[in-house]
């Protein structure tokens, strides 16, 4: 019988060629089934990593998307003058914007002659 070294660590172990071993045919069978078991398993926690990330991601995304929303229609309410004041600062510009357009309609109005006086 022949027999073959195989190392482990800093000491050899005599192993029998017919007992407790395997031919090369065998140990090629034996790899290509540990790749495509090793690949499977790859994908399937691929998978499921895409899965939890594409999950998480658009949580974060509403979460910012409604605070980007609720902030922008704060503000605008606040300019339109429907919610008050925040600490003392004032937006409002409706009132501003009335002013202006009574002033230029007066104006405009004083320039255009009566045709009924």
């Amino acid at each position: 019988m022949t027999q073959s070294k195989v190392r482990t660590g800093k000491a050899f172990i005599n192993m029998k060629a017919n007992q407790d071993s395997y031919t090369k045919k065998e140990v090629d069978i034996l790899i290509a089934k540990a790749v495509e078991t090793a690949v499977d398993e790859a994908r399937k926690i691929d998978e499921a990593s895409m899965a939890k990330h594409n999950r998480d991601a658009t949580v974060i995304s509403m979460i910012l998307g409604f605070t980007a929303l609720a902030l922008f229609v704060d503000g605008l309410l606040r300019i339109l003058g429907i919610i008050p004041p925040f600490m003392d600062l004032d937006v409002d510009i409706i009132d501003q914007i009335v002013d202006r357009v009574e002033v230029d309609v007066i104006d405009k109005l004083k320039l255009v002659p009566n045709p009924f006086r």
